[in-house]
């Protein structure tokens, strides 16, 4: 039994001896015990407010107790609580109706799951049963989830532990003009080169091989790197000349994150097969998804798909999800969502790297932004090293730590200050939430040459 101090509350006491935390060493951690929450803030248990700039985990894209999802969640509690997924439901029914309806293209059914990476794990199974064919391409640069297969399809340092990888998961580098792995002075030649690169992959992969691509239509904790124009168009064309299942994942950036119902949007793509969670329903409960297009969902009319969950479609999650997706279009968030990207965050994380040596770049779309720190803007070293630990990521610490102190809750990742409050926060919220970012960058400055 772990020993705690008995002046804690009991929430904290019970927690530590009985709640095994997620990516954490048990022993060196200390949770905050949260007890109310509201709209953009939150309040620990001693009454300090918090302003939400994670979203919790990028997935409270409405923000918390909504009224109307609360009141949706509540009324279907009332009707039906459960109900097995062999059974047609109306909550299951206008959830995906709804989804589809918002969704691009063809893309006309749902296979609804509980979290994202069940999501992209199935996709990856529609796909290789789809083409008969095994080889799925994933980026170094990316979070797909952490179950068996969607943690081999990840290509950041949380893959290593679950390593060595299920067979046919090949990785190749997708784009990020800042620190472009193909040497390129700008985007056109950054998406030029990461298509040429992906296509030597395929040809040496073996085209005939490759069931499916998966990206994240905008790379989420690893760096909210935005595809250059006309990358995901090339990405498309050259699935569409091998016969290859493209797969977007939009766990994070879908549901208004970037200003629209999907990223991709962004660029008038069409994949084959969208994976979703989070910002469906803001994670009130626990609910993802595939949409699926026309022509993958027939490969399964008269044949079985090998695939289910105990709780897909889940009645509470459903409804959820189709109140959400009512309350975005009746409260305008997609549009609040784009003016906080251009009038708000755009221009003032503009002028935060103006004002701070330490600021490399900053990239975003919506609401979902990066900054990204280095010690030297002109060899783009980073503020701390790639996947640090212990003292090596003390200056990241430090900056979360004044964050925190001055009630500001960040995301960050790396050498990354992430920019992800709800999408439907006020703009003096995200003003307030800047600010404190402006100051404790102070802090950065000390280790960037020039400062």
């Amino acid at each position: 039994m772990t020993t705690v101090d008995s002046a804690r509350s009991d929430a904290f006491v019970n927690d530590r001896r009985h709640v095994f935390h997620s990516w954490s060493a048990q022993g060196a951690i200390s949770p905050v015990v949260i007890a109310r929450a509201q709209g953009s803030e939150f309040w620990d248990e001693d009454g300090k407010r918090y302003l939400d700039f994670s979203s919790q985990l990028i997935n409270a894209n409405i923000g918390h107790q909504h009224p109307k999802l609360v009141a949706a969640l509540k009324e279907q509690a009332d009707r039906l609580c459960t109900v097995a997924p062999f059974h047609a439901n109306d909550a299951r029914s206008e959830a995906a109706r709804l989804i589809a309806e918002i969704a691009p293209g063809d893309l006309n059914m749902v296979f609804f799951t509980n979290g994202g990476a069940e999501a992209t794990e199935n996709a990856m199974r529609m796909a290789r049963l789809h083409t008969g064919r095994n080889k799925v391409l994933s980026t170094y640069r990316s979070y797909h989830g952490a179950t068996g297969g969607s943690i081999q399809l990840t290509g950041d340092p949380r893959r290593w532990p679950a390593e060595p990888a299920m067979p046919g998961i090949v990785k190749f580098w997708g784009p990020y003009p800042y620190r472009s792995a193909f040497h390129a002075e700008n985007e056109p030649q950054e998406c030029e080169r990461a298509l040429a690169h992906l296509a030597d992959v395929i040809m040496v992969e073996g085209a005939q091989n490759v069931a499916a691509i998966i990206l994240e239509s905008v790379v989420g904790t690893n760096g909210i790197l935005v595809p250059p124009d006309g990358y995901l168009a090339g990405v498309r064309e050259i699935c569409d000349r091998h016969g290859i299942v493209m797969i977007l994942d939009e766990v994070m950036s879908g549901f208004g994150r970037c200003g629209e119902w999907f990223a991709v949007d962004h660029w008038g793509v069409v994949p084959d097969l969208i994976c979703f969670a989070k910002g469906v329903n803001s994670g009130y409960v626990p609910l993802g998804g595939v949409v699926i297009s026309d022509r993958i969902s027939a490969t399964f009319r008269d044949r079985q798909f090998p695939g289910g969950l105990t709780y897909s479609g889940h009645p509470l999650a459903c409804a959820t999800a189709a109140a959400s997706i009512e309350i975005f279009r009746e409260e305008r968030i997609l549009e609040h969502a784009r003016h906080l990207g251009t009038d708000v965050i755009g221009p003032e994380l503009a002028r935060i790297r103006d004002r701070h040596p330490s600021v490399g770049d900053v990239r975003g779309l919506g609401v979902f932004w990066a900054i990204e720190l280095v010690r030297d803007r002109t060899t783009r070293e980073m503020l701390v090293p790639f996947n640090a630990a212990g003292e090596a990521a003390k200056p990241m610490g430090d900056l979360v730590a004044a964050c925190k102190a001055r009630g500001l809750w960040p995301f960050t990742h790396f050498n990354r200050i992430h920019i992800c409050p709800p999408v439907n926060t006020p703009d003096a919220l995200v003003r307030e939430g800047l600010a404190i970012i402006d100051e404790v960058l102070d802090l950065a400055d000390v280790y960037a040459s020039g400062s």
